[in-house]
């Protein structure tokens, strides 16, 4: 089974029995366990259906240095045996009963997800509460995940050119802060993880008290209560739990930086540029909703800023995009991508990009896009809440990272109210070349 290092589907739940829930709203509970485990139930009842994840604040920003990988490693290693299951019949349960699992490790959190019929709800929690304090690992399991590990990265990041590209890029533009190192980890120091390095990663991080628990489907919030308390709520908190999440900070960025990755197997070369942005924070989220909707008016699609431009105007460019990843614990980036057309130097389009970029600051925000655009992230919040699998996702990432459920649900409402100064404002501090990593993925140069 490959165990995704990305963020997919999550949901979230906290325990530290309160004296009432608070409701959020009619179909969302959030309440604490006594050992400080926070859940989250998210109730939908269109389906006899239930999604559990297990979140941990702890991802591979989280790792000691000379450990790279090691949170991924341990992810797998959780899908070993503890003291009741035998190596490999937690996914074989699973299975056996219709359903699915599988986990996922980012530099914030490390989640496992299962999705069942409702009535295996209890089944789930009483296997996940199991591996959460009682992982029995041996050499043998050490040495064989390891090389399934090793056997992903080869596939995932050495043989694609661009992985391999954006893991270099990343480490020039984080020259300090974990973000810098691959989730997978370097291969060199994969290659000496051991029973010791997994085993100390899991004592410290894998407790209820740094856990956030989410229900979400077809549950009763007080039936969910009586089976985290019976499960997971009788396992011992963690005293050594480190207070705060220590993590070392970028420099102020004062110069540009450029990169050149050059490989054979390239076929499509392209220009990619990011920019050092601040993430979104609890109760302050308007900056990064104005650089959300930002993204969106750039390189969110065929409508966008350089599309129009770089595509269809001049023709220059087969495709373009802007990115911003709102959630993250620290500083993330600001990410631009112009593929350009055959005959088009990679210098052309970054030439080309920089001057839509030039005159987007000075011509401003065209109130027609931003309306279209604020249209379509209302009405795809409408249909967000249809997903129950993608609302536990998000408030998963968001409370692993730092925000609270009414930033989440404060969210759309945030989006709305960004206005065109607000996002022009955040372009001019932005976008600025001195604080930017500039990268060119190219083929091999041909020898005259």
């Amino acid at each position: 089974m490959i165990r995704l290092t990305a963020p997919i589907l999550t949901l979230i739940a906290a325990f530290a029995v309160s004296t009432a829930p608070a409701r959020a709203d009619d179909q969302l509970t959030h309440f604490n366990l006594d050992n400080g485990m926070e859940v989250l139930v998210i109730e939908d009842h269109r389906a006899p259906v239930v999604v559990q994840m297990v979140w941990y604040r702890a991802g591979s920003a989280d790792e000691p240095t000379g450990q790279s990988g090691v949170a991924h490693f341990l992810e797998h290693l959780l899908f070993k045996g503890t003291d009741t299951l035998a190596p490999g019949e937690f996914s074989a349960t699973v299975a056996r009963n219709g359903g699915n699992d599988n986990a996922f490790t980012s530099y914030d959190y490390t989640a496992y997800f299962q999705r069942v019929a409702a009535d295996r709800l209890e089944l789930m929690m009483r296997m996940e509460s199991d591996r959460m304090v009682n992982l029995r690992l041996s050499e043998s399991d050490i040495a064989t995940e390891r090389d399934v590990i090793l056997e992903e990265r080869n596939q995932r990041v050495d043989n694609n050119p661009s992985s391999l590209f954006r893991e270099q890029k990343d480490a020039v533009q984080y020259l300090n802060h974990r973000y810098g190192v691959p989730v997978i980890g370097w291969r060199h120091e994969m290659e000496e993880l051991s029973l010791e390095d997994a085993l100390s990663y899991y004592g410290t991080y894998y407790s209820p008290n740094n856990a956030i628990l989410i229900v979400a489907g077809d549950v009763q919030p007080d039936a969910v209560r009586a089976l985290a308390q019976k499960y997971y709520g009788v396992l011992p908190a963690n005293p050594d739990l480190p207070k705060q999440r220590y993590r070392s900070t970028e420099p102020p960025q004062i110069a540009e930086r450029r990169l050149i990755f050059r490989d054979a197997r390239v076929a499509q070369p392209y220009v990619s540029r990011s920019y050092l942005a601040p993430e979104r924070d609890s109760g302050a989220q308007e900056k990064a909703a104005a650089l959300t909707l930002l993204a969106d008016i750039l390189g969110g699609g065929t409508t966008s800023v350089l599309a129009e431009k770089l595509q269809f105007d001049t023709q220059q460019a087969v495709y373009t995009g802007a990115y911003y990843s709102d959630t993250s614990l620290d500083d993330t980036t600001f990410d631009l991508v112009i593929v350009p057309v055959q005959g088009v130097s990679l210098q052309q389009a970054e030439d080309a990009m920089d001057k839509v970029l030039a005159d987007f600051l000075v011509q401003g925000v065209d109130a027609e896009q931003l309306d279209r655009i604020k249209m379509q992230v209302r009405a795809s919040e409408v249909y967000a809440r249809d997903n129950v699998e993608g609302l536990a996702n998000r408030y998963g990432r968001a409370l692993t990272q730092g925000l609270t459920i009414k930033d989440v649900q404060d969210w759309p409402a945030t989006l709305d109210a960004v206005t065109a100064d607000d996002i022009m404002a955040a372009a001019r501090e932005l976008l600025d070349k001195r604080h930017s990593v500039t990268g060119w993925l190219m083929a091999e140069e041909v020898s005259q």
